[in-house]
């Protein structure tokens, strides 16, 4: 699988150049690159060699996966004595967006020939949430459609007349297997070590609000960033007392910043970049083109502090976070994690399965959550 790495950040910060120049670097310095966007990042210019361009087209994928749903589902919606849209009738729905970049990503990522996937995402929230989805579902499905309930096929005409409602069709299960393998595809591309996410802001305190809130939905999914992009920043040293000051404004939010990601500075070019010509400066900038396997990888793991405190310890950075906006469930063996605008259920490890909640704390960006050792389930020694 190529490095993949998708570009997001808080809303008007230059996701889409950024992206552009990216890609642009990494195929000047001799690498096959594919750059994913719903935009046209060149505004029309050929693609240099080494560089090919993907478009996300929601609109055509939607009416192409519908068509076809409707000719997979078509016995069932005559016996309904529905009628079949026609290909001119349908218009995307809202979400359409969020499905077609998933199916592109997947696609790109796993297409032989590029050495490097560069993705043009929605803004930060919503390139969140997305990213989310193929988990999200994949759970839903797990719970409403139990794979296992196929079994009983032949014991369905039995079953419906038992507990007086009808069992679900056949059909509905295959649909469901079907779904369920194409999201765990693109959950395989998210998830994956070479996967990472390259954040794009320009300094100020509206972006400073939306990457933390943002830094900690990405640890919440365990997302890794590869680094932050610090975009349009004006002279350090010019005599101008006006773009002083707005130097020394953003170089306070990127100390802040530099204590949290890696940080990449890309200058204000004085005016909106359009076309090839103008992301020359920026495709120059020095850690423009991504280093593979660069950024944060840190991730949850299980502390072992039973011969010490007769405990384990769940361990989840969670960095920038404040107590007043996490929530914290146990729900049978699963883990529901809230943070802010963002919810997450983990299945607990084996280990943890045998043991109960016995507290938690939040220490320097990292939650820390105690297990000890339910009596009734743990191993006793001989």
């Amino acid at each position: 699988m190529p490095q993949t790495l998708l570009i997001t950040g808080p809303g008007g910060a230059g996701r889409t150049t950024l992206a552009a120049a990216t890609a642009l670097a990494a195929a000047r310095g001799g690498r096959r690159v594919s750059l994913l966007s719903a935009e046209d990042p060149l505004r029309g210019a050929p693609a240099p060699e080494g560089l090919r361009l993907a478009r996300i087209d929601s609109g055509e994928e939607f009416r192409t996966e519908l068509a076809a749903l409707q000719d997979r589902g078509a016995a069932f919606i005559g016996m309904l004595g529905g009628r079949p849209l026609g290909a001119e009738e349908i218009t995307e729905l809202p979400g359409a967006e969020q499905f077609s970049l998933l199916r592109a990503l997947r696609r790109e990522a796993t297409a032989p020939g590029a050495d490097l996937v560069v993705v043009d995402m929605p803004p930060l929230h919503q390139a969140l949430t997305t990213l989310a989805l193929p988990a999200q579902l994949r759970r839903y499905l797990a719970r409403l459609l139990p794979a296992e309930r196929q079994a009983a096929r032949a014991l369905r005409p039995v079953l419906a007349q038992l507990a007086g409602v009808p069992q679900p069709a056949q059909w509905l299960y295959e649909a469901a297997a079907r779904w369920d393998e194409e999201l765990a595809a693109v959950q395989a591309v998210v998830e994956a070590p070479t996967t990472a996410v390259r954040l794009v802001a320009e300094p100020g305190p509206a972006a400073d609000a939306a990457l933390r809130t943002g830094l900690l939905g990405l640890a919440l999914h365990e997302l890794r960033v590869h680094d932050l992009v610090a975009n349009r920043l004006v002279p350090r040293d010019s005599a101008d007392p006006w773009v002083a000051g707005i130097a020394a404004a953003q170089r306070a939010f990127l100390d802040g910043w530099e204590r949290s990601v890696p940080v990449v500075g890309a200058a204000h070019l004085g005016r909106d970049p359009w076309g090839p010509g103008d992301l020359d400066p920026l495709v120059r900038a020095d850690g423009m083109d991504p280093a593979p396997g660069g950024g944060d990888g840190t991730g949850w793991s299980v502390e072992d502090r039973l011969a010490a405190d007769g405990i384990l310890v769940w361990a989840v950075p969670l960095p920038r976070a404040r107590k007043d906006e996490l929530d914290l469930v146990r729900r049978g063996d699963e883990l529901l994690l809230a943070v802010g605008p963002y919810r997450r259920i983990v299945p607990l490890p084996s280990a943890l399965r045998r043991c109960t909640v016995s507290g938690a704390a939040l220490d320097d960006g990292v939650l820390r959550v105690r297990f000890t050792p339910d009596p009734q389930l743990w191993p006793r020694a001989r």
